[in-house]
């Protein structure tokens, strides 16, 4: 039932958003827009170019009241990437009735480049040919830092609960976050991973939680379905390296990250997103609703 519920939503976010652009649907005089959140531009000094936000707003938001906001930043955020199905989870799981989240902002990152952007440098030279203009993932990281999360806690109510969602090489940039700077978030979506880039060098990573002296509570849920080969010159098994980062978290001295992994084995890499994340609201907020 949940199920059928979840994709009548995304059906009605993606019919009514589509019917604004489609000029062969019959307007009426009294018809109005279906609006599900705002897209605003940030002129990023650091990336040295105009980049896209999509927000979404919880119900009951008030630019003009002193209530703050955790927020979600969504990677793959773009209008034609994840924004519009993962709004519709956030939402979902939102309802009084299920309250599973709490009331949330939710930021897509839209992409220009997301090789450049998600991606750090390799040392495959195949790779290097095949994606020439990877390697500038230490830009964007600074961009989220130093640009993105204060503007959105200036511009927009959001406080200083912070959640992080990537897919793929999202998932890639989510964890090299997660190992390099953890505390920029609070909770870490990691779906399908990309950990094959640069031969799997991120598992390698130092990280600080690793360490006892680790002491912010982080929460981590690392999802992956039956992918197979990676698309790596040098051969990589998606699941195998999901578990081997999985392994590598749950070694910590620390005792303050708390690592969930997910195996969907019914899902593949292209339709492993929607049910993952779904499963990680879950997960990732056990007290929500009781």
């Amino acid at each position: 039932m949940r199920s059928v519920l979840i994709s009548f939503l995304i059906l009605l976010f993606v019919t009514q958003t589509s019917s604004q652009t489609n000029n062969s649907i019959p307007k009426k005089d009294n018809a109005k827009p279906f609006v599900l959140g705002i897209t605003d531009e940030i002129q990023s000094t650091l990336l040295k170019e105009k980049r896209a936000i999509n927000i979404y707003f919880p119900e009951g938001y008030n630019k003009n009241d002193t209530v703050k906001y955790p927020v979600i930043y969504l990677l793959d955020g773009g209008a034609d990437e994840d924004f519009i199905h993962i709004v519709g989870l956030v939402q979902f799981n939102n309802f009084s009735w299920i309250n599973r989240v709490p009331s949330s902002i939710v930021v897509g990152i839209a992409n220009t480049d997301r090789k450049r952007d998600f991606a750090y440098p390799t040392t495959i030279e195949d790779d290097k040919k095949r994606y020439p203009t990877a390697g500038k993932s230490d830009n964007f990281i600074a961009f989220i830092e130093k640009e993105l999360q204060p503007y959105i806690e200036k511009t927009y109510k959001g406080n200083q609960t912070k959640t992080l969602i990537g897919q793929s090489l999202g998932g890639l940039l989510a964890t090299e976050i997660l190992l390099k700077k953890p505390s920029l978030f609070n909770k870490y979506i990691i779906v399908s991973p990309s950990l094959w880039w640069d031969d799997a060098s991120l598992l390698k990573q130092n990280s600080p939680i690793l360490e006892s002296s680790f002491t912010q509570p982080i929460d981590v849920y690392i999802g992956v379905g039956k992918e197979g080969l990676a698309p790596s010159a040098i051969p990589h098994v998606m699941e195998v390296d999901a578990n081997l980062l999985v392994e590598k978290l749950r070694s910590t001295k620390s005792k303050s990250l708390n690592v969930h992994f997910d195996y969907l084995p019914q899902e593949d890499h292209a339709t492993i997103s929607h049910q993952a994340v779904f499963n990680a609201l879950r997960l990732l907020y056990p007290s929500a609703g009781k």
